[in-house]
């Protein structure tokens, strides 16, 4: 394992999870906040304030890389569901304004978007989930940005357990079964974050190639 960090920028235990196995291949040791000593603290809470996946994902990268000093990778991902204007996006985690762990939470949000839909017929529920992921290789530097989107519905009622937030309620239209029935190997062939993040992976490995392996030591990295 190499001995060059890279922060990813979340304390979500399921996004840390698959982040962790679609970055395996890089030439970094993956770590997050709370690994470094970086606890969670009020001014965090109220990073996210973007209006779109991108701003918000670049805002978290800036925070992290300024208070690290480390090569600082963080994504914003959420789903859009059409019959409600794209609703609930950049507010997914925050839709139920209910407050309280993470699983609970998740059963929350769940149980507002059924609320919501409730009495729409299949063809009505089309939904996408989205991921945006910004890269800074140094504090001061341009944030590099990918984008993952996975399409498909809103299922009447949630069906398995695997995966988090939202996936037990969508139904996936590259794999034709929901993401809470599926396992993750699969799950990360066609999702949002796995398509971002593999991009990511794609761009970084030809970076690191292309400059020596000196990346993420001070080396020039600009957008792509």
């Amino acid at each position: 394992m190499s001995d060059r960090l890279l922060l990813v920028a979340t304390r979500n235990a399921g996004k840390a999870k698959e982040i962790s196995t679609l970055l395996s291949d890089v030439p970094y040791k993956i770590v997050f906040p709370d690994d470094i000593g970086l606890h969670e603290t009020r001014e965090e809470e109220r990073i996210e304030e973007g209006d779109t996946f991108e701003a918000n994902a670049r805002l978290k990268a800036e925070y992290f890389a300024r208070l690290s000093r480390l090569p600082t990778a963080a994504d914003d991902s959420g789903i859009e569901v059409f019959a409600l204007g794209g609703r609930p996006g950049v507010k997914s985690r925050r839709f139920a304004m209910f407050d309280g762990l993470p699983d609970q939470q998740d059963q929350a949000n769940n149980d507002e978007l059924l609320r919501r839909l409730a009495g729409l017929p299949p063809n009505k529920r089309g939904a996408r989930y989205r991921c945006a992921v910004a890269y800074l290789p140094r504090p001061d530097a341009a944030a590099v940005t990918f984008e993952g989107i996975c399409a498909g519905r809103i299922l009447n009622t949630a069906e398995g357990t695997n995966g988090f937030g939202y996936d037990p309620l969508f139904w996936s239209e590259d794999l034709q079964a929901g993401f809470g029935l599926v396992d993750p190997a699969q799950k990360h062939t066609v999702s949002h974050r796995g398509r971002a993040f593999r991009a990511f992976a794609d761009w970084l490995k030809k970076k690191i190639e292309g400059t020596g392996g000196q990346m993420g030591q001070g080396g020039p990295c600009g957008p792509a």
